[in-house]
């Protein structure tokens, strides 16, 4: 069994995260929020808290600090204190530094601020009837997209000739990443120059941005994260606590140190954004879908910044039907930003759709797995490039056997006083790649050390970095030291979309071949010991007409310490060629309590067709966790925001998340065939796929259990109680 390189740290408690550091001289800043979800600043008076103890420093937008807007890889960047409009409750509007945390904390409190309230909009359903579509989405596909077969004029004439029609409307809530290590930063500046330690999914992209807002080339910024608490798209981005630190360090002239308390975290970051989605399914009477429509509606703040892709994520690429049509709305509202947030687009989206196929399998009196295999596609509904490679029918298979499917009975089963049910869905994630670099550093004591500025948002990066360093190099993990999360490093790009392992992995074969060839070169140049002969390369040794040295050896006596050597690698003509996809099944059991009707999960299943698996245990972790995210989103996450924009739940004793006692028995198995013609690693993405589909696989199994077709989550007891 592999160990996590990183376990002993941070079990130790000897982990450094960005809160962390600290340096001579440091000084605390503290956020200061707004009040109200739409209006103005008229006016901040900041003379109590100039007047605290160990204040240093107040900002605002009436004292802004030197900040400037930076254009990112998603966009402009938002950054605090640079207007006087408020757009949502707990938005960003003040700054307050002082000697201790407690102090700037105190004195934020003081701050005191008239504004000038005007109507916000806080509600997705009351927002509905003035939707917007989406912008074009991030490939360019348009928000409204539709696929009809040879023959068939409209959409409606496909659904008029579908023999069995189900239609339902479905909605998910609003969600934070909470995180156990909340957003925060150290900012220290030296002759011109910054380092900053903080939390980000990747430190090259951090110093680059954050450059551009404090106005310097990007080598003037360090940005140092080797340990993240928690990411999955909360920290794709420079944080609010980031850019006031570092701006405020460079006015003060001390080190600084700001950190969101954890209410904050839940308005001064972003989150999930809430859905509502229409299904409409049409199907042959044997199952075969005939026609298949799926119109969303989302979230997102008074900008419209953040599309969360639900049609497009699910229902443009899951399944074979002759007829498809998707739409996507945004809903803008005076509430906190949406972003990113493990499997955007596909984990809502998953809800709604498998829920529907689980209603079109009651309506056909049809078995919910095989209605799935069945309609099983070869390629994305009008598109030529099929799934490179695709064994899904085979995870309904295998999971159906082991989680013993077979006994699921027709209607209620029960267990004493608890009725239980069974559900089931599909998952399905993207298999992408970002451009990565990594560089090979050999050492002349036949260690080698493999590095790229990528993070470990807790994913298990920094492992997988020795592993496939060791195979590439031919060489025992044990003699590789992998490094992350330092802007100085070759550039890693973004953890985050379950790209990590096919981008760096691939990128460090590339780089190990090109240690090796170079090797190879040294030991038979003029001079070298193998001088004029042919040389080859294995089990970390070159051989040479029955001679052979280690390539430290080689390196000792050429006179040499190291060898160092990069690989760069990016998506290229494949993505011409293929779809390319992560896929897999999640089988959940539920039980209900006949007369309180409280719902747990008491056994889970996920069966995952992710390409190789590199590290069996940490795959297995990941997924895992990911399972758990959906079961926190069926029956626990939601956040409450009331009709002023205030969280009524915005902090960990009232937002729910699942604790030990709610996660059963989690069981992940592979179905393993290494997508060769994806990378060269032949690993996809499996950070994400974990939670796809599961809260849609409770819901079914609650119906399957009760009878009752709960269309929304969380489930909470009183859908329950209705019945």
């Amino acid at each position: 069994m592999i160990t996590r390189l990183d376990a002993p740290l941070k079990v130790t408690g000897q982990a450094k995260y960005g809160a962390d550091h600290n340096f001579p001289g440091m000084v605390y800043g503290y956020v200061v929020l707004s009040t109200i979800a739409h209006g103005e600043i008229e006016a901040m008076d900041f003379a109590a808290a100039r007047e605290a103890p160990g204040v240093l420093g107040v900002y605002s937008p009436f004292d802004p600090l030197a900040l400037r807007t930076p254009t990112t890889m998603f966009g402009e960047a938002w950054v605090p204190l640079q207007d006087k409009e408020v757009t949502y409750y707990g938005q960003p509007i003040g700054f307050v530094v002082a000697e201790t945390f407690e102090q700037a904390r105190d004195a934020a409190a003081l701050v005191t601020i008239a504004y000038r309230p005007l109507p916000a909009r806080t509600s997705l359903a009351e927002g509905l009837a003035d939707a917007e579509d989406a912008p074009p989405a991030r490939d360019g596909a348009p928000p409204t997209l539709e696929v009809l077969e040879d023959g068939v004029e409209t959409f409606e004439d496909a659904l008029a000739a579908s023999p069995v029609v189900v239609e339902a409307t479905y909605s998910t809530a609003t969600q934070n990443h909470a995180a156990m290590e909340p957003h925060s930063a150290v900012a220290v500046w030296d002759d011109g120059e910054l380092t900053v330690y903080s939390g980000n999914q990747a430190s090259n992209l951090q110093a680059e941005y954050l450059a551009m807002a404090l106005d310097l080339p990007t080598e003037a910024v360090h940005a140092v994260n080797p340990f993240v608490g928690g990411a999955f798209g909360g920290k794709a981005m420079v944080s609010t606590p980031l850019f006031l630190a570092a701006a405020a360090a460079r006015d003060l002239g001390r080190p600084v140190k700001a950190a969101l308390a954890r209410e904050q975290v839940f308005t001064a970051t972003a989150g999930r954004a809430a859905t509502v989605q229409k299904m409409t399914l049409g199907a042959e009477r044997d199952g075969s879908l005939v026609a298949l429509r799926h119109d969303s509606w989302c979230s997102t703040d008074a900008a419209g910044s953040f599309v969360e892709p639900t049609s497009h994520g699910t229902s443009r690429e899951w399944y074979a039907t002759r007829n498809l049509a998707i739409s996507q709305k945004i809903v803008p509202l005076n509430v906190p930003p949406t972003t990113f947030m493990r499997a955007p687009g596909e984990a809502p989206g998953s809800f709604a759709l498998e829920s529907a196929m689980d209603e079109l399998a009651v309506a056909l009196g049809m078995d919910p797995v095989e209605l799935r295999i069945k309609n099983n596609s070869i390629a994305p509904p009008g598109k030529d490039l099929q799934w490179a490679s695709k064994h899904l029918d085979e995870c309904f298979r295998v999971g159906a056997q082991r989680f013993g499917w077979a006994h699921r009975p027709p209607g209620t089963r029960t267990d004493g006083d608890w009725l239980v049910g069974m559900g089931v869905a599909t998952a399905m994630f993207p298999a992408l790649r970002f451009p990565a670099t990594v560089g090979i550093t050999l050492n002349a004591d036949d260690t080698a050390v493999v590095a790229t500025s990528g993070a470990d948002p807790g994913t298990g990066l920094l492992t997988v970095l020795s592993l496939v360093g060791a195979e590439s190099l031919d060489i025992p993990a044990d003699r590789i030291t992998p490094k992350l999360g330092d802007s100085a490093l070759p550039p890693g790009g973004l953890s985050g979309g379950s790209t990590a392992t096919a981008s760096a992995g691939t990128a460090i074969m590339l780089a190990a071949t090109k240690a090796i060839d170079e090797l190879v070169a040294l030991a038979s140049d003029a001079g070298a010991p193998f001088e004029g002969r042919e040389v080859t390369y294995a089990d970390g040794r070159l051989f040479a007409d029955g001679e052979t040295m280690t390539f430290g050896e080689l390196l000792r006596t050429l006179g040499r310490e190291t060898l160092e050597v990069t690989g760069s690698s990016a998506p290229g003509e494949e993505l011409t060629k293929h779809s390319f996809s992560s896929w897999g099944a999640q089988f959940v059991e539920v039980r209900v309590h006949k007369w309180t009707r409280e719902a747990r999960v008491s056994r889970m299943l996920g069966v995952f067709d992710a390409g190789r698996i590199i590290n069996d245990q940490a795959a297995r972790s990941q997924l895992m966790g990911g399972m758990i995210w959906g079961v926190s989103a069926a029956l626990h996450e939601g956040l409450e925001i009331e009709a002023n924009g205030r969280l009524a739940n915005g902090d960990f004793a009232s937002y729910l998340i699942p604790v030990n006692a709610d996660i059963p028995e989690v069981d992940v198995h592979f179905v393993e065939y290494p997508d060769t013609l994806h990378n060269a690693v032949g690993a996809r993405g499996l950070g994400e796929i974990g939670t796809v589909g599961v809260a849609a696989a409770v819901a079914n199994a609650v119906y399957n259990a009760t009878g009752v077709r709960v269309r929304h989550i969380p489930i909470t007891i009183e859908d329950l109680l209705a019945e």
